[in-house]
């Protein structure tokens, strides 16, 4: 009750009611004018704008205080200025003389901050102009590239000077970075001439190389080939060193070309008879393999297991291969052996737990036991794989240790691929499970 008291008190000092409106009194130079209209009562509505005149000022003092603690008051100008034009339109009771004494003074103040910065700014772009000019005429074109970068940059972050210096300064400055840049310019397009007519002339021997390459004058090409590479190195010049790697690769690759081509041709006469040998037992371990892949389709496994053995045997007898198919066919042959006889072994031991249980298992639950028992294996194979990759890892590369290396190398490979195989397996009764579920 004593705060409405004390606001009707503060309305009735700066306004009043007439007819059923609200008015505010006069002050300074702005007229009484009409600010609202009696709601309730004539106290009341008094009272509602005194509270908006509150508002009014809080938010001056706010806009006041953040003045106070920023370093960029500046940036302020505008919304003291908002505020100022507000006090002859917002519609509140309350003293807005003395609102509008403290705004001018904050724009006084701001003003003057802007003024004192503007000069500040003005003296730093001086020192801006007056660095760029002494660098203009540098031959150092880098190292004064990257300064009037750092130059520029410092111009763009310092704050604006008096207009009517603004354009004379900018172009003062502009001017400055213009002659050395114009300069630069000026420098590596003579220099980029120069550079494309070595650039050029090194095309020509690429392209020179390129016709020979493919020709079966092997002699006579030879030579020519050799009189180009004593052209190329009597060419120098300076081009950047990536473009003349790039060059230097080119023209190689056409020499190369021909060169291999000689090679082969030296090397295709020398093994010719040898392809023919690798030739014929590649085709007789394809065969192997091709069989050993298709006896896990075969319904007597311990048929298929007798034959992998036989296959295994056969293959012993098999002359070698090339090197380069050698690694592959073997491991397509010794995975698919893998796969019966880790088949094998499974049953065994599905058999053996059917007859420790004496329980019949339906074709899902045959599955499924299968499934879980690789599982198990596999987790195993793991454990020891570990372990010899532990070993491995721990053992010293000293030169008396080379052949247990390689023993450990080869199990490791061993245990890995029965890890796959393994895996396989498990897909294919998964896809069972799949299949019987449907």
């Amino acid at each position: 009750m004593e705060n409405h008291d004390l606001l009707l008190k503060e309305a009735q000092q700066y306004g009043f009611t007439q007819d059923q409106q609200v008015w505010l009194k006069a002050f300074m130079n702005y007229p009484a004018r009409q600010v609202g209209e009696v709601k309730e009562s004539e106290n009341d509505s008094l009272v509602y704008f005194a509270k908006r005149f509150e508002m009014f000022q809080d938010k001056v003092k706010n806009l006041l205080e953040r003045i106070e603690t920023s370093e960029n008051k500046g940036s302020f100008l505008m919304k003291v200025l908002h505020l100022k034009e507000q006090i002859g339109s917002y519609d509140a009771l309350g003293d807005f003389e003395a609102l509008y004494y403290k705004l001018s003074a904050a724009e006084e103040e701001i003003k003057e901050t802007i003024k004192q910065n503007r000069e500040k700014n003005l003296a730093i772009k001086i020192g801006l102009i007056q660095e760029a000019e002494a660098l203009q005429e540098s031959v150092e074109w880098q190292e004064t590239s990257d300064k009037l970068k750092e130059l520029r940059a410092t111009w763009i972050k310092t704050g604006p000077v008096e207009k009517e210096l603004t354009d004379e300064i900018e172009e003062r400055f502009k001017a400055a970075l213009e002659v050395f840049f114009e300069r630069k310019k000026s420098f590596f397009t003579d220099k980029k001439q120069m550079q494309n007519r070595i650039y050029e002339r090194y095309k020509n021997l690429i392209a020179r190389s390129v016709a020979l390459q493919n020709s079966e004058d092997w002699e006579a090409t030879t030579q020519k080939l050799k009189q180009l590479q004593n052209e190329w190195k009597e060419v120098g010049g300076s081009l950047p060193r990536k473009v003349t790697s790039n060059l230097w690769t080119e023209f190689r690759k056409a020499h190369n070309h021909f060169f291999e081509r000689l090679k082969n041709k030296i090397n295709n006469e020398k093994n010719q008879s040898r392809d023919k040998f690798y030739e014929a037992n590649l085709e007789k371990k394809e065969a192997l393999v091709t069989e050993a892949e298709q006896l896990l389709q075969q319904n007597n496994l311990n048929a298929s297991v007798k034959r992998a053995k036989e296959l295994q045997a056969e293959w012993k007898k098999v002359g070698p291969v090339h090197p380069s198919v050698s690694d592959a066919v073997w491991e397509r042959f010794i995975k698919a052996c893998d796969k019966i006889f880790e088949m094998s072994s499974l049953e065994h031991y599905i058999r053996k737990r059917q007859q420790a249980s004496n329980e019949k298992m339906s074709e899902t639950e045959g599955a499924q036991a299968r499934i879980n028992a690789l599982k198990e294996f596999i987790k195993s194979d793991k454990q020891e794989l570990e372990v010899l990759e532990s070993n491995l890892g721990k053992l010293s590369d000293s030169p008396g240790n080379e052949a247990f290396r390689s023993m450990l190398q080869g199990k490791i490979r061993n245990f890995k691929r029965k890890i796959d195989t393994k895996e396989h397996l498990i897909s294919i009764f998964k896809n069972k499970l799949v299949t019987s579920g449907s």
